[in-house]
């Protein structure tokens, strides 16, 4: 059996939570079900956004795998190099400096090390609030979790519809719509 995330998607599939591809549910799915079209249509007006139109809502998946992706990457950036160096100042601290420095040593060394620490968390902090934080990337965030939410009434009344679809979390935070913030574009290598 072939790996499905070594291919690219085709017609009506998007990349899911760990790069995995899903075939998309199409709208009139969700639309038979009363439920499910009444909160499509009330959520709509709220996002502005239609979700009983299936390009509209494959491009929105697609945007959500991307957004993703950049989070995590942005998150390893980040999150990489502050652990080993964490790392890398416990062992010294542990192997050396407690034990064969001076005590004057010892508190340059606590404060060179808490700098340090505190310019790598700084670091981290913001490139993760500048990825949560972007008003566009949160539209489609917002967008995706209402989808989210359509999908499980339509699934409990009754479609046909796979577990856990779409296939990306709860979206607890950085899911806030902002109707002025500009709509994302798909790069050219993900429109098929």
């Amino acid at each position: 059996m072939a790996d499905e995330s070594a291919h690219e998607p085709g017609a009506w599939e998007y990349r899911a939570r760990g790069g995995i591809i899903r075939k998309m549910i199409p709208g009139e799915v969700f639309a038979a079900v009363p439920a499910a079209r009444q909160a499509a249509e009330a959520e709509g007006r709220r996002l502005r956004f239609d979700f009983l139109d299936d390009e509209a809502v494959l491009k929105m998946l697609r945007l959500r795998h991307i957004d993703e992706a950049q989070l995590t990457s942005a998150g390893k950036k980040a999150g990489y190099p502050l652990a080993l160096v964490l790392m890398g100042l416990f062992v010294y601290w542990g192997g050396y400096v407690q034990h064969w420095e001076s005590s004057e040593n010892q508190k340059l060394f606590y404060a060179g090390a808490g700098a340090v620490v505190g310019l790598f968390v700084l670091y981290f902090v913001v490139t993760l609030i500048r990825q949560w934080g972007n008003r566009a990337r949160q539209k489609v965030r917002a967008r995706a979790a209402a989808y989210r939410k359509i999908a499980h009434i339509a699934a409990e009344g009754g479609a046909e519809v796979p577990a856990f679809y779409p296939h990306y979390g709860p979206y607890t935070f950085a899911a806030n719509f902002h109707p002025d913030a500009d709509e994302l574009e798909l790069p050219e290598r993900n429109k098929f």
